[in-house]
């Protein structure tokens, strides 16, 4: 706790105004609520995939009443502008601009007059994560205005802290290091069983992507012997 809370503590000596991106996963449910005691102004960024799912909106309004001061702004995810160009599970749009993350981030900034940005990112991650943030060990682990407060935090470190404070257990799309949601098998399994309205949306947004299911029902349909091999 103490390293986190040093890196706070540091980026706060500069600034009385930050933003933090929130996906509404565990590591983000934790940074926001170790930031929100600590900035007069704190305004938390929602990347989304396809605006207005029911089950995204469920933690956006409970946060909404557990931080009533921070204020929110959602913003395409920058991975639709791959999706969005090149057509996956959708018409390809030639025009679109590609994005990184970075390019979010100063759209961000720009749109809400905040310099400061916090990211919920740790070395217990990945590989590629631990050698982004083993440069910024000397600085609280800041980079061009970006802090990364739990970079040292473990896994079980971040679901202790999440019973001590009664966060909300995130959602569990499958057992992939990463479940945010996404055009994937499990999100696409665990929306069919769990909330097939927002499952709806997606379909409306991104017609193709039905070939998740399909595809996958037609396998185990071949597997089962409910169709010929050569189908």
């Amino acid at each position: 706790m103490g390293s986190v809370l040093s890196t706070i503590a540091e980026v706060r000596k500069q600034t009385a105004s930050a933003v933090v991106f929130v996906s509404f996963g565990k590591d983000s449910l934790c940074l926001l609520d170790l930031l929100y005691p600590h900035f007069e102004r704190l305004v938390c960024a929602f990347m989304f995939f396809v605006p207005g799912l029911e089950h995204i909106n469920r933690y956006l309004r409970y946060c909404k009443a557990r931080y009533p001061k921070a204020e929110w702004v959602q913003v395409p995810h920058w991975n639709l502008s791959y999706i969005r160009r090149t057509g996956m599970y959708c018409e390809p749009e030639p025009d679109v601009k590609l994005k990184k993350l970075a390019d979010v981030i100063e759209e961000v900034r720009e749109a809400t007059g905040i310099q400061w940005v916090f990211l919920g990112m740790k070395k217990a991650d990945g590989l590629n994560r631990r050698l982004m943030m083993m440069q910024y060990e000397s600085s609280h682990y800041t980079n061009n205005e970006i802090a990364y407060p739990l970079a040292e935090w473990t896994n079980k470190e971040v679901m202790a802290y999440m019973r001590t404070a009664k966060l909300p257990a995130p959602v569990i799309y499958g057992k992939g290091a990463s479940n945010g949601i996404g055009f994937n098998l499990d999100c696409f399994l665990w929306l069919r069983e769990n909330c097939p309205q927002d499952l709806e949306k997606i379909y409306k947004a991104f017609p193709l992507s039905k070939r998740i299911l399909f595809e996958f029902e037609r396998k185990k349909k071949k597997n089962d012997g409910e169709l010929p091999a050569s189908q």
